[in-house]
């Protein structure tokens, strides 16, 4: 099965505030960058979007690598958090009602369909397509600005 690597990033001026998400899709010789722009958001949610925009933009069934420097991303998927806010009745331990559930359940979807392996990557460290992504969500913000 082929296999494609999956870098996103999210970034946001001000929390809550103007924000832009971006991912990387690396397949061989090939290359694919998304970005966007939302103008009334959080560094939270612009994380979860590069996610899904990224894997709404895969066109086959693959093996997927998501890397990522969310820990909230990477944790809610690889720590059981998803299956648990579901069971909760979307509620976290505290009694709150979970954020970005209409992400996150796109996430649940997608998820099932792909089934990405999701790595937390260290953010603006000397990680080139992790970098390059905050590179795109930054200059998405600037744009609009």
């Amino acid at each position: 099965m082929k296999t494609v690597q999956i870098y996103t990033d999210g970034a946001c001026s001000g929390n809550p505030g103007p924000g832009g998400w971006a991912c990387v899709l690396l397949f061989g010789e090939h290359k694919k960058e998304l970005s966007g722009f939302e103008p009334d958001t959080t560094n939270n949610r612009m994380e979860i979007l590069a996610t899904v925009k990224a894997l709404e933009a895969l066109k086959e069934s693959v093996s997927v690598e998501l890397f990522s420097d969310s820990s909230y991303l990477v944790n809610a998927v690889n720590n059981g958090w998803l299956d648990s806010w579901q069971q909760n009745g979307w509620r976290t331990s505290a009694k709150e009602s979970v954020k970005n559930r209409d992400l996150w359940e796109r996430i649940i979807e997608l998820n099932a369909k792909f089934k990405p392996k999701y790595v937390k990557v260290k953010g603006h460290a000397d990680n080139k397509y992790n970098n390059r992504c905050d590179e795109l969500a930054v200059d998405e913000i600037k744009k609009k600005k």
